[in-house]
């Protein structure tokens, strides 16, 4: 090995340990709004539960519009700038509802209008952060080791999150969380400052007019035509709009069905992360054993029945209720924690560089517009049929997924072929 290739290696490492501790404090303040946006908006602005769940709709509901040409527009900009002003805009976005919180002024209308800024934001930084990290680790080995740290600490913080922000709302109050969370952005912003790494420019091509449809045209194409990226796709779609009213109504699920209180609530939702770790660590090994279709197909199989399993065992309510609702979810975020790295290293490998941006979009399009669907389905539910029907609900859609995911490339590799 080179000397320069040492140091290029060594300037990756340091780069990747910025970019690793800046989205670890964010996701970890994320956990915060898991419990204290919902709580905000029924104890202090005095919503009903279906009016709280809307809130995760206007996070998620700018995927829709924005989620495809936030693809095309990525590819041609610097990925870590396009960060970087995300970033500043969820500081600007979360001080303002903690503002205006501490106030007084603060309506569910504002809030609804912040949130949805914020999910604005979101678009665009999710889709250059995916497309960000193949540029500091070409190699298919390193790539899926960052991948792995990164959803490693995405599990970590779903666990610890919740169960630090449960004593936190109890201390200092919803507006406790609200300040950590947008602390949290701004720890962000300035570990993006610090990473020395630069992308080469993206190619120079003439924007001439309808380039922007061009462009996510070519995107589509790609995922939609991919015989292993489709099938990939489409079971996360199905499996991500049901789990979403599921998420949705949890929260309050735990206070209004099993009257737990803020601390167990927080309790309850971060000890059930605790999966997510475990198959995190156990991606690699899948892939070595099964090969990552027959790995995302058994991953997939795990989660859902972690979570048909999540309303059947809390329905004997209280403490009861809540210890198998947090037995269930173990077993779901562990299939969840594995499918996630697996299938965001295939499409990293599967994909050519130039499409990154665009084949990531139209995931995050799918994935985080079912989101956005999913959470206006479980207010409509929860209206309709009340808390306990909407997670049955969403339980028993997940199942769905897995026959979108065995078709195709998929199904080719996990079933035996018969001469």
């Amino acid at each position: 090995m080179t000397t320069s290739t040492q140091t290029a290696g060594r300037a990756a490492r340091r780069d990747f340990g910025l970019l690793w501790a800046g989205q670890s404090l964010s996701l970890f303040g994320d956990q915060f709004m898991t419990l204290a946006l919902p709580l905000l908006a029924v104890t202090v602005l005095g919503a009903t539960p279906a009016q709280a769940a809307l809130l995760p709709f206007a996070m998620f509901l700018p995927f829709l519009p924005l989620g495809l040409p936030a693809g095309a527009i990525v590819d041609r900009l610097p990925r870590r700038a396009v960060m970087l002003v995300c970033d500043g805009v969820q500081v600007v976005a979360f001080g303002a509802i903690w503002v205006t919180a501490v106030t007084g002024v603060l309506s569910f209308p504002l809030l609804f209008a912040l949130v949805l800024v914020s999910g604005c934001a979101v678009v665009f930084f999710q889709v250059a952060y995916t497309s960000y990290l193949p540029g500091l680790f070409p190699d298919p080995g390193e790539l899926h080791t960052g991948n792995t740290r990164l959803a490693l600490s995405e599990s970590t913080a779903k666990a610890v999150g919740p169960m630090a922000a449960g004593p936190l709302i109890g201390l200092l109050g919803v507006a406790g969380a609200l300040l950590a969370n947008t602390v949290s952005f701004a720890a962000s912003l300035v570990t993006l400052f610090a990473i020395r790494h630069r992308e080469a420019p993206p190619a120079v091509t003439a924007r001439e007019r309808g380039w922007v449809r061009r462009d996510v045209a070519a995107g589509l194409r790609f995922a939609l035509r991919h015989p292993v990226l489709e099938p990939v796709i489409a079971c996360g779609t199905v499996y991500v709009l049901f789990l979403s009213m599921v998420e949705t109504s949890l929260v309050l699920y735990c206070r209004n069905v099993l009257g737990l209180s803020p601390q167990w609530i927080g309790i309850v939702v971060g000890a059930a992360a605790a999966g997510y770790p475990i198959g995190n660590l156990a991606s690699a090994f899948l892939i070595r054993r099964l090969g990552s279709p027959r790995a995302l197909m058994l991953a997939a199989t795990v989660s859902v029945a972690g979570i048909v399993a999540m309303p059947a065992l809390g329905a004997a309510h209280g403490i009861v209720g809540a210890a198998g609702l947090v037995i269930g979810s173990i077993v779901h975020c562990v299939g969840e924690g594995a499918f996630s790295p697996i299938s965001l290293t295939l499409r990293q490998t599967q994909t050519p560089p130039e499409l990154l941006g665009r084949v990531s979009a139209v995931q995050r399009f799918q994935l985080w517009g079912a989101v956005a669907l999913g959470a206006l389905l479980a207010s409509a539910a929860t209206a309709l049929a009340g808390l306990e029907a909407t997670v049955w609900i969403g339980a028993l859609g997940t199942i769905l997924c897995l026959p979108a995911l065995l078709r195709r490339g998929i199904r080719a590799a996990v079933l035996p072929r018969t001469v």
